[in-house]
């Protein structure tokens, strides 16, 4: 990757046990994002910008070889970024598991990693129904999100997917469209749902979000529900 100056990583977590389910890893938080999703928890990273280069990304991932078992690639949404296929090959090359957290707004760059055999694992952010997804991600990409869930299924490839919960944004009936829509879709599996986390800063202010959805059984015969945050 020489001569690539770009600084897209806005910070590095070193070391996690929770977001690569039995694997010991690390994070690389990509600034910037094409969602303005309402609860988002990150707007320093969504708004800001990269800090580390791809080449001190590389050098820090030499350094946690035999170490760590995989790199996820997070943010914001890593997959705007140039020359992000070249990264992820680079960490591959090095024995690393990979795991993309994505929105799924980039299905041609999904899929050329799918392709490519450059990823092991997704967690797909499933953010709402058409009729909402708008007002929840002050975006129009419910038609690319489309399009990644559907690729997903079809490549057999592990992944998971995931939304995010403020009771005054998605209620009881809302979720069981999802449900309904990732059913339509041939999904199966599991689908986790994370709480917003109350008093969190976050791209828009919100009120205090309930947890009294977790009252009803949402899981169907294909897809188990599970609650995050608890």
């Amino acid at each position: 990757m020489k001569g690539n100056v770009s600084c897209p990583i806005y910070s590095i977590t070193p070391f996690t046990l929770l977001d690569y389910a039995h694997k010991s890893a690390c994070i690389l938080w990509f600034a910037g994002c094409n969602m303005r999703c309402l609860y988002c928890y990150n707007p320093e990273i969504v708004l800001g910008k990269g800090k580390i280069s791809f080449e001190k990304t590389l050098v820090f991932l030499n350094s946690r070889k035999n170490l760590l078992d995989a790199v996820v690639f997070s943010g914001g949404e890593c997959l705007l970024h140039k020359n992000i296929l070249e990264l992820i090959a680079e960490v591959k090359k090095m024995g690393f598991l990979v795991k993309i957290d994505t929105n799924g707004s980039k299905p041609a760059v999904l899929q050329e990693l799918i392709t490519k055999k450059l990823i092991d694992y997704v967690a797909l952010d499933f953010k709402a129904m058409p009729a909402h997804f708008e007002k929840i991600t002050q975006s129009n990409f419910f038609l690319p999100f489309q399009k990644s869930v559907r690729m997903l299924i079809e490549s057999g490839l592990s992944f998971e997917v995931r939304t995010t919960i403020h009771s005054d944004l998605i209620d009881g009936n809302q979720l069981r469209q999802m449900i309904h829509y990732l059913e339509k879709q041939n999904y199966l599996g599991n689908y986790y749902i994370q709480h917003f986390m109350n008093g969190a800063n976050t791209l828009e202010p919100l009120g205090y979000s309930t947890k009294e959805i977790e009252r009803e059984n949402f899981s169907t015969s294909n897809i188990k529900v599970h609650f995050r945050g608890k």
